[in-house]
């Protein structure tokens, strides 16, 4: 019988109570609280941190004060991340972001959901869906993304957006829920 944790590395139903993945979290956040009272004249500590929290990072990674996450070694980002002010992601399943991504200030990614079904929420039963974000994305102050959205690349999501379902390369995106308002015309040369 599989135990919580392997159930929750392998993206099944999992007891969020779990005293293991309870210890992860203690972890998490005792990491995110050493880096969220480093100042900028830290650099070098600061990336340590990120690097130890996060479950691999690219090239120059910049996380502002204050970031939260549920476990950290769920989050994976490219070269040249950069974090803004007071942002979540609940990395219950894997969050995958790519390079030159830029997440304004507020922005929460959630790849954390529980059940519809009542009994299983009073039996603290917990889920994840993968979230995905593709290279040279900036996600607009105050936005959310839910579980299992992907995100193509270059894609610009509005302020204060609610991203519920997933989209594909060169968009520009806003809205509750967001809906494309037009494709970006500044596509990337590679």
């Amino acid at each position: 019988m599989a135990t919580e944790k392997e159930k929750f590395l392998a993206g099944e139903p999992y007891n969020v109570m779990d005293p293991e993945l309870a210890a992860d979290e203690t972890k998490a956040r005792r990491l995110c609280k050493l880096l969220n009272e480093l100042d900028d004249t830290a650099n070098t500590e600061k990336e340590q941190l990120i690097r130890q929290l996060f479950g691999s990072v690219g090239k120059n990674p910049y996380v502002q004060p204050y970031f939260h996450c549920d476990f950290g070694y769920n989050i994976h980002v490219g070269d040249n991340f950069l974090c803004n002010y007071d942002n979540i992601i609940l990395d219950i399943a894997p969050v995958t972001i790519g390079n030159n991504c830029m997440l304004a200030p507020h922005v929460q990614i959630y790849a954390a959901y529980h059940p519809l079904d009542p009994a299983a929420r009073e039996a603290f039963i917990g889920l994840g869906k993968p979230v995905t974000l593709g290279d040279d994305i900036w996600v607009g102050g105050g936005s959310v993304i839910l579980p299992g959205v992907t995100l193509g690349n270059n894609v610009i999501v509005g302020a204060n957006s609610t991203v519920t379902k997933s989209f594909g390369d060169n968009l520009i995106i806003a809205g509750n829920p967001a809906r494309v308002l037009r494709k970006n015309p500044n596509q990337l040369k590679k």
